[in-house]
């Protein structure tokens, strides 16, 4: 018998050479192309992956308290760093609807004062936990709002005075078609005090976005509109007279007047010019505009030229309501020789 013979493994290798030589090209070359990919799907990702290093932030914890009972009101937490006092405000304002974030004032202490807007949060913090006092500031109004409708009013009030209503004066003498030419120019140098005003709010002043009282805006409208019902009433007044010395003294006021306002909207734009600079340390310098050389005298020259023209005004008219506006904005703004801390550029949102 025969017995049967077991190749071994240098035949298998050999007979595996020798059928693998001969087969035939495409299908050898789909073997090499599968054990290729086969090799690169095994041997992984080349490069390891980066190693994820979580920074540790610190968040802040914001309680709010009641200034008047310390009842807390609400807690704000998971505050980051980098918020700011307005950002906390917002998230008040979704826990607490109620409260608008522009009538939200916050102090570090109960009778502190009312931190802004724009401070961070870890300018406060002591701790991980950091205590404010709510106060309600009521309804409140854009400063934009509060300019508008202090001067359209007195722009609207003394047009009504001009064309002499019945309801304001008596009808008999409402009739009288003669008038004074200094009435019709007094028309229309207020008209322009006030338009420049409107115009400069809308597209000269930077106002801050921030907000007043509705009771500010109240105040501000009941004087202007108070003081022009006044001197309105006795310059188109039927009976008004004209000034003593007449056109002379009509003419110089006039052309005192125009040159006050002039000057007042170059002071303005010349305010604006230098808050865009970046520099609020200094006081803008003369230039060759006529109208900046009051620079070198005082500080904000706007207020003085606002002052002129009301005295120029009140020249031109010869009526006491004149006057005393011109008194009662020389104490508002307190516009004095020298560069007063008060007249400093900007320092509020408030603008002439």
């Amino acid at each position: 018998m025969f017995r049967r013979h077991k190749p071994s493994v240098a035949e298998h290798k050999k007979d595996f050479a020798v059928h693998g030589a001969a087969l035939p090209g495409p299908q050898n070359d789909m073997r090499s192309f599968f054990n290729l990919s086969q090799l690169v799907l095994s041997a992984g990702q080349l490069r390891s992956p980066p190693i994820l290093r979580h920074s540790k932030i610190t968040y802040f914890e914001v309680e709010i308290l009641d200034a008047q009972s310390k009842r807390q009101i609400c807690v704000v937490d998971k505050v980051p760093p980098s918020f700011s006092l307005l950002d906390v405000k917002h998230k008040f304002h979704k826990t607490c609807p109620q409260w608008n974030p522009s009538r939200i004032g916050l102090r570090l202490e109960r009778n502190g004062p009312y931190l802004k807007d724009s401070i961070s949060i870890q300018s406060l913090a002591v701790s991980s936990i950091i205590t404010l006092y709510f106060t309600d500031l009521g309804q409140q109004v854009t400063w934009t709002t509060v300019f508008l409708a202090e001067y359209s009013g007195p722009l609207l009030i003394y047009l009504l005075f001009y064309i002499r209503l019945s309801s304001i004066y008596a009808e008999e003498e409402s009739t009288e078609s003669f008038r004074h030419p200094v009435v019709h120019l007094a028309c229309l140098c207020h008209c322009l005090h006030y338009v420049r005003h409107l115009l400069e709010t809308l597209f000269v002043h930077k106002i801050s976005g921030g907000h007043t009282p509705l009771k500010n805006m109240i105040k501000g409208c009941a004087f202007y509109w108070g003081f022009t019902s006044w001197i309105a009433y006795y310059v188109n007044h039927p009976r008004y007279t004209p000034p003593s010395f007449g056109n002379r003294q009509v003419v110089f006021a006039a052309l005192a007047f125009l040159m006050c306002e002039a000057g007042n909207h170059f002071i303005n734009v010349a305010l604006v010019q230098q808050n865009h600079s970046g520099n609020k340390a200094s006081f803008p310098s003369p230039t060759y505009n006529p109208f900046t050389w009051l620079f070198t005298l005082v500080s904000c020259p706007n207020y003085t030229y606002e002052i002129g023209s009301w005295i120029s005004f009140t020249v031109m008219t010869q009526t006491l309501p004149g006057k005393t506006i011109a008194n009662w904005k020389q104490m508002r703004y307190k516009c004095v020789i020298g560069k007063s801390e008060f007249c400093k550029p900007k320092t509020t949102p408030k603008n002439n």
